[in-house]
């Protein structure tokens, strides 16, 4: 409903009618509109509704016992890609309303927030496996990755350029290693996928 009706037009009536339940209940489980947007960002960013953070997952783990960065990014990556795919349009509902709302003014900060630890997260993984290139200290190193990581990147090469997830998932594996490590990333077919015209 927040996808298709954005923020303002999704009202917690609506949500009880579709979800047949009375809008007391919505609010007794969630409170305001915010925390039921919150709430349903993180179960898409995670892919279920388990209580277990992120970087607690298994994905993580396996992560961390890559022994190499082309170990280590794939990994990565594909995370990254599989939530953007579930959860982009949502995380962009907060920040394109953020400014007329205090509760989704405070979601969206938490969001960014959220964003940079797993972007630390993913810098300090890489650094265990290969050095930052010379001039790339680890601040500009996680802000580069939360940068890669802004579902408006995605939407915009997915939806706007035509590229699969996949393509996607490549290409910030890709980036994120060249961008900031001296790793020669192993070579990737790079045939386009679709004709521009």
């Amino acid at each position: 409903m927040f996808l298709d009706r954005g923020y303002g037009g999704t009202t917690m009536r609506a949500v009880a009618t579709a979800a047949a339940v009375s809008v007391p209940t919505v609010e007794a489980l969630f409170g305001t509109k915010a925390r039921l947007l919150k709430a349903a960002i993180d179960v898409a960013i995670a892919g279920d509704d388990e209580p277990v953070a992120v970087l607690d997952r298994p994905w993580a783990q396996a992560a961390r016992q890559a022994q190499t960065l082309a170990g280590f990014m794939p990994v990565v990556a594909k995370v990254i890609a599989d939530a953007q795919q579930r959860s982009a349009g949502l995380v962009l509902a907060v920040f394109e309303a953020w400014s007329r709302d205090a509760d989704l003014a405070a979601l969206a900060a938490q969001m960014a927030s959220q964003r940079e630890a797993t972007a630390a997260w993913i810098v300090d993984g890489m650094t265990g496996l290969a050095p930052l290139r010379a001039g790339c200290g680890r601040e500009e190193a996680v802000d580069t990755v939360w940068l890669l990581m802004d579902p408006a990147v995605f939407v915009r090469l997915t939806r706007q350029r035509g590229w699969s997830a996949r393509r996607y998932q490549d290409w910030i594996a890709a980036a994120i290693a060249r961008l900031l490590t001296c790793d020669d990333w192993p070579a990737r077919d790079r045939r386009p996928e679709r004709s521009r015209g």
